[in-house]
């Protein structure tokens, strides 16, 4: 956009248009401008966005109802095929409703917290390693001549 020797020039004529005394009212002003500039194309670019996840979500609202059906008909088709095999009369084909909407998860805040429980199965389940084992353990790695594994170790 500009250089260096660009900018130094403006700031030379700012300066002397303005004055010393002039000059940090109007970087305050541009900076708050500038700040305001930034948060409203924020907000317009979240109002966008959420806008567009709203036509997504009918979308895909419409697609799920649209299966919803053909799966209902394709249903009927065969109930109907089957009970004209049978020499039975046709069942009336079930109507769906016309406002089915998937059900959205709702979180609410919990003003009391909820202690954690303990399950005695889990903790019966564990492995014990006794003190023995690690030892014999030890005791074959070296004789193999191997040292013992870094995690088992002991400090000088």
């Amino acid at each position: 956009m500009f250089s260096v020797p660009h900018i130094v020039i403006l700031f030379v004529v700012v300066l002397v248009l303005f004055g010393p005394h002039k000059l940090p009212e109007l970087a305050r002003g541009l900076g708050k401008l500038m700040a305001e500039f930034r948060k409203a194309s924020t907000d317009f670019k979240m109002a966008f966005e959420e806008e567009m996840r709203n036509v997504e979500r009918q979308a895909r609202e419409l697609e799920w109802k649209q299966s919803q059906e053909a799966a209902a008909a394709a249903a009927n088709t065969e109930q109907t095929a089957a009970t004209t095999t049978a020499g039975a009369e046709p069942e009336a084909p079930r109507i769906l409703p016309e406002s089915v909407e998937p059900i959205e998860p709702t979180i609410t805040p919990v003003s009391e917290s909820v202690a954690r429980e303990s399950h005695p199965e889990s903790e019966l389940s564990a492995p014990v390693i006794s003190e023995s084992a690690v030892a014999s353990e030890e005791s074959s790695a070296t004789e193999i001549g191997n040292p013992p594994a870094h995690d088992q170790q002991q400090p000088a």
